[in-house]
């Protein structure tokens, strides 16, 4: 394997993980419902958390990754495979697609629980009666499919590395003109006789 895609796998990898593990850890921090308080009718306090903080970091962290690992490899979508049935390409193709279909989905759980989580202080009641709070696994969803997606981005990377075009062929033209080295007929140092009859005979007077 080349250096470079070692680099840039290690990179993106350590990304992912540094993604999954803010996720965690924004799950971990964020407002329960026994954290809100009620002062007065209509009124919700919120603490401080550091959710929003965690939230957005990872979702930093993993549209890095995400960026990385599509700028090193290219879009696969641009290239046309002269052998589209090399099994190589294929899970590359599948990877690509699922890699940014959770790394959609992780993106926006992200940062919309990372948006719900900026609440401190006194909020008014949604709807007069509710206050508001992220629901468990939001954060925790998000972390995991954002290590499925740099997962799946270093596959396809590896794999259309790996991918190798078959070697090109050169048509062979023929001009219909034989080439060849020319042909000398041995010269054979025997006399050679030849019968009287072959010349015609002449008499000088």
């Amino acid at each position: 394997m080349e250096r470079k895609v070692v680099v840039a796998c290690t990179v993106v990898g350590f990304l992912g993980v540094l993604s999954a593990a803010l996720g965690f850890a924004a799950e971990a921090t964020r407002v329960k419902v026994s954290d809100v308080q009620t002062s007065s009718p209509g009124e919700c306090i919120y603490p401080r958390s550091p959710a929003l903080v965690l939230g957005l970091i990872s979702a930093v962290a993993l549209m890095l990754a995400q960026s990385i690992i599509n700028t090193v490899a290219g879009c696969i979508c641009c290239k046309r495979h002269p052998v589209p049935s090399d099994t190589n390409w294929s899970v590359a193709l599948i990877s690509f697609i699922i890699s940014w279909c959770t790394f959609i989905i992780a993106f926006l759980l992200l940062l919309t629980g990372a948006a719900l989580n900026d609440q401190r202080g006194e909020e008014n009641m949604y709807f007069g009666s509710f206050c508001y709070v992220v629901k468990p696994g939001v954060f925790s969803g998000g972390a995991v499919l954002s290590l499925a997606s740099v997962a799946l981005a270093i596959i396809y990377y590896v794999a259309l590395s790996s991918s190798k075009s078959p070697p090109p062929t050169f048509p062979v033209q023929n001009q219909g003109i034989a080439m060849g080295q020319p042909v000398i007929p041995q010269q054979s140092s025997e006399p050679v006789f030849v019968h009287e009859d072959t010349y015609n005979r002449q008499q000088f007077p």
